[in-house]
């Protein structure tokens, strides 16, 4: 069976959730500048599909570089989200987005610090996290899909923010919110996406049991009760393999017994799937991943 179809079809609501913009905002969006146009079944009932969200965080991208909605379409148009774009683009990331982008292509890393540095001193991280990280993973995501070198670049790229993001987080504050235990799914080896939400989740108060890359989530369950944790989050970029969302994940959720989240673009391309398996799934937007999760987990949990 093909899980993969059906998700590719949500209501406004899940467009929303899974991209943090309000219906409200993605209907104005749509009736003022023709933006994030539904797609309509046969019978005529609106939807929207993964290339929805995708445009979305296109929108924001470029609203966060300082561009009105209102210029947005045009800029769409005349532009792809690739490196030469971020480079002519305006607004305060831009010289920051055209610095790292460079520096890496050039696998320089004494650039790079200077940049990144450059960005946190005039920035509170999570601002550097959603307009500075995100849209650089983005852009740099089409490169690496289309350039030779594009292997050796990932890596460099993935190494250089594993060891910063891992510094930060051994300075953390200590804190005393709710416990997740943070993973990444079976077969998913990009532990950076993960870790930004770890730092995020730190950010907002939450305490964090962080196991990395390609873990069985027969481990999880068992891990969490032991460690007192109130929820379980999955990160997860890459198509899991045959059984995980439709035996591992129920099987998951039900042994838990507490939430259990997904994160990342199987959340999107496999929402049903994973709403069905008894998960909440995330979307990529880190920040509205953050507030679901705060959202469903609410004081309670602290008296765990």
């Amino acid at each position: 069976m093909n899980v993969s179809t059906p998700v590719q079809r949500f209501p406004i609501r899940t467009l929303a959730s899974l991209t943090g913009v309000l219906p409200v905002t993605l209907r104005a969006w749509e009736r003022r500048y023709g933006l994030i146009r539904p797609k309509r079944t046969p019978s005529g009932h609106r939807y929207y599909t993964q290339e929805h969200v995708h445009l979305i965080h296109r929108v924001l991208a470029l609203t966060a570089k300082g561009i009105p909605i209102s210029d947005v379409p045009r800029a769409l148009a005349g532009s792809e989200p690739e490196p030469a774009a971020a480079a002519g683009a305006t607004g305060p990331w831009a010289p920051h987005l055209r610095r790292m982008s460079q520096a890496i292509a050039q696998f320089d890393e004494s650039a790079l610090d200077e940049a990144y540095d450059s960005a946190l001193a005039l920035h509170p991280i999570g601002s550097v996290t959603r307009n500075l990280l995100m849209p650089l993973l983005a852009i740099l995501g089409l490169r690496w899909e289309r350039a030779a070198g594009a292997i050796a670049e990932e890596h460099f790229f993935a190494v250089y923010l594993r060891n910063k993001l891992g510094a930060r987080l051994h300075h953390r504050r200590p804190q005393a919110g709710p416990r997740l235990l943070l993973a990444c799914a079976p077969g998913e080896h990009h532990e950076i996406g993960l870790l930004l939400f770890v730092l995020a989740a730190y950010e907002a108060g939450l305490r964090c049991v962080t196991l990395g890359a390609d873990i069985p989530l027969t481990e999880l369950a068992p891990a969490a009760l032991r460690g007192g944790c109130h929820a379980i989050v999955l990160s997860s970029s890459t198509d899991p393999a045959p059984g995980i969302l439709a035996k591992g994940l129920p099987e998951l959720a039900a042994q838990a017994r507490i939430p259990v989240f997904v994160g990342g673009q199987t959340s999107v391309r496999h929402h049903d799937a994973v709403v069905a398996a008894g998960a909440v799934p995330l979307g990529t937007d880190i920040e509205t991943g953050m507030r679901l999760v705060q959202a469903t987990l609410g004081s309670g949990a602290k008296s765990r």
